[in-house]
């Protein structure tokens, strides 16, 4: 049985080319995460305010609907952090309220003197995300950003 003998020319050029890539993919990465965060900031957003009520007065929403707006501050509360670098092709961005009760508006709980008094979650940021997910527009900005680096190259 005879050897078979492979020539290889250009390593250091395929070599460049690959360390190219994954730049221009891990640039359309963070381009796609800072898209997508801000795409679901403003549905949050929207979610935020598809009822509405004068202070004072009780909330027409229904526990499992999102709160309903009265002064506008939760809704200005939604901001974008990042996108945040966690390694080569992988970043981060968090999108949520900095409103101290952003959260257990989202998730129900506990509150007041001696846990007194028991709030229905009544979420805005899942449904958000899961519209947003279930439409294929998150996807759909990778899969963009993704063919437009992979075209350069």
């Amino acid at each position: 049985m005879s050897g078979m003998a492979i020539d290889v020319l250009g390593v250091t050029q395929l070599t460049h080319a690959l360390q190219g890539m994954v730049a221009s993919l891990d640039t359309a990465t963070r381009l796609a995460t800072a898209q997508a965060s801000h795409l679901l900031e403003r549905e949050i957003k929207k979610t935020l305010a598809t009822s509405s009520h004068p202070r004072g007065t009780p909330t027409p929403s229904s526990p499992g609907e999102p709160p309903s707006l009265v002064t506008g501050t939760l809704r200005r509360s939604i901001t974008v952090k990042g996108p945040l670098p966690l390694g080569i092709g992988r970043w981060e961005a968090q999108i949520g309220p900095t409103a101290v009760y952003g959260r257990i508006q989202e998730l129900g709980g506990v509150t007041g003197r001696g846990g007194a008094t028991v709030l229905p979650a009544r979420p805005y940021v899942h449904p958000a995300y899961a519209k947003l997910a279930a439409s294929g527009a998150l996807t759909h900005l990778y899969h963009s950003a993704w063919r437009a680096a992979m075209a350069r190259h």
